[in-house]
């Protein structure tokens, strides 16, 4: 029997019951609702705005966008959007989906703290940055209705999450501060790591190896 949360339906099919069990068995309960919740709210986003997408790519772009965050599929040699991208990927190529299916999940989870640049893309990649904008940084929050906020927090709670979820990404990505150059993600360990230092994108180039 299918779900529906605030109109929106998660899709009854064995993909998505094996992508939700993956999740809920690698990630925290904070990142478990966040996830659902993107996937929620980037398919609102989308009636609002008269897209047609895929509801399973979407669904496992959403559900595995944060995996980089958790022990499990984290890794400490590139940035954590590509540790889920890369999960995604295997994940849809091992259950028979195409390699060009594959690569729009992988994308949509590598772009998806790029600020406006998946926006222009395939539906797919775009809902998820939509949906991870909304229930993060609060990006077209009167876009959907309250009524609707509310049925998808009643669904998949978020108490304390503003401090939460910046101690995930604390968390996350401390061990490999390099990969958060020319990220947003720097601004996390800015706040939240002591001496931390951002790669100057200036003095890269300054003290490259060519000549005047």
């Amino acid at each position: 029997m299918s779900t529906r949360i605030a109109g929106i339906e998660i899709p009854d099919t064995k993909l998505v019951a094996e992508a939700t069990e993956l999740v809920r068995e690698a990630a925290s309960p904070l990142l478990f609702h966040h996830s659902r919740r993107v996937y929620l709210f980037g398919a609102l986003r989308a009636r609002e705005q008269g897209l047609r997408y895929d509801p399973e790519i979407l669904y496992v772009g959403a559900m595995f966008h944060d995996l980089g965050l958790t022990p499990k599929y984290r890794r400490t040699d590139q940035r954590f959007e590509i540790d889920g991208a890369d999960e995604a990927r295997s994940f849809l190529l091992t259950r028979g989906l195409s390699e060009d299916t594959a690569t729009l999940a992988w994308t949509a989870i590598a772009l998806h703290t790029t600020p406006e640049v998946p926006l222009h893309m395939a539906p797919e990649i775009a809902l998820v940055t939509r949906g991870v904008e909304l229930d993060v940084l609060g990006i077209g929050y009167h876009a959907v209705s309250e009524e609707q906020r509310v049925a998808v927090t009643e669904a998949h709670p978020r108490p304390d999450f503003k401090r939460q979820i910046l101690e995930a990404f604390t968390d996350g990505f401390a061990d490999r501060p390099e990969t958060t150059f020319g990220t947003v993600n720097a601004d996390v360990l800015e706040h939240f790591v002591p001496g931390f230092r951002r790669i100057d994108f200036v003095e890269v180039i300054q003290a490259s190896d060519w000549p005047e």
